[in-house]
């Protein structure tokens, strides 16, 4: 059961805290300062923090990995872990379309990796909705180079990265967010966009009718959502 059960919890969604033992989760929230976004992002890139602060969690996923014989927690492992479990994998909430659009892709000679060499490829993937009707790319300088304000793009140390001017100190931040990038130790799942259970679950666990400032990545996040 633990098998199945932890392997629904990963795969149904897509995100990674739906994995996560609730109540310690809540906890440790409570303990890196209150916010969720920042929490997990902390959770998630620094493997002893995850261990220490999410004991039931990290014991679940250390016997998950036992039991199922694989190396690591991340997309790929999964797939294989439900074949070993004799289930089809679309029971899981792979959606079949997204196979179809993956054998589309093959076919016509184009990457399935979400990987972008500019920001073209990018956004015919990730398209418009990402703005509202009133918002204004502004250019600005970040570490002594143009840089667009609010648009977001692929990014390096996390999966996508917008540089937004801090209305404080009227410096221009840039926010990196998203599960992905050269930050991520082992523990990276890819976004079900088309799932709606997915995105009805990401926004109710990180509130995303109230989504902070633009200066945060919680923000950012749930924008894409």
């Amino acid at each position: 059961e633990l098998p199945a059960g932890m392997l629904r919890g990963y795969i149904d969604t897509g995100i990674l805290t739906d994995g996560v033992e609730d109540n310690e989760f809540e906890k440790a929230v409570g303990e890196l300062g209150g916010d969720r976004s920042e929490a997990e992002q902390k959770l998630f890139d620094d493997e002893e923090l995850f261990s220490k602060l999410l004991p039931i969690t990290d014991a679940m996923q250390k016997e998950y990995i036992k039991i199922m014989g694989i190396s690591a927690i991340d997309e790929d492992n999964c797939t294989e872990a439900a074949k070993i479990l004799g289930d089809d994998i679309v029971g899981f909430g792979v959606d079949e379309g997204t196979q179809e659009l993956d054998r589309i892709k093959e076919l016509a000679g184009a990457s399935i990796d979400e990987t972008y060499d500019d920001d073209d490829a990018f956004y015919e993937a990730y398209g418009e909705m990402w703005y509202n009707d009133d918002d204004i790319v502004d250019e600005a300088e970040y570490q002594g180079r143009k840089v667009k304000l609010g648009k977001p793009m692929a990014g390096d140390v996390k999966k996508f990265k917008v540089y937004v001017k801090d209305p404080k100190t009227g410096n221009v931040k840039k926010v990196n967010f998203g599960h992905g990038g050269s930050s991520v130790k082992g523990k990276s799942m890819r976004i079900r966009k088309n799932n709606p259970g997915a995105r009805k679950s990401f926004r109710a666990r990180h509130n995303c009718d109230n989504p902070g400032p633009r200066t945060k990545a919680r923000y950012w996040s749930c924008r894409k959502w």
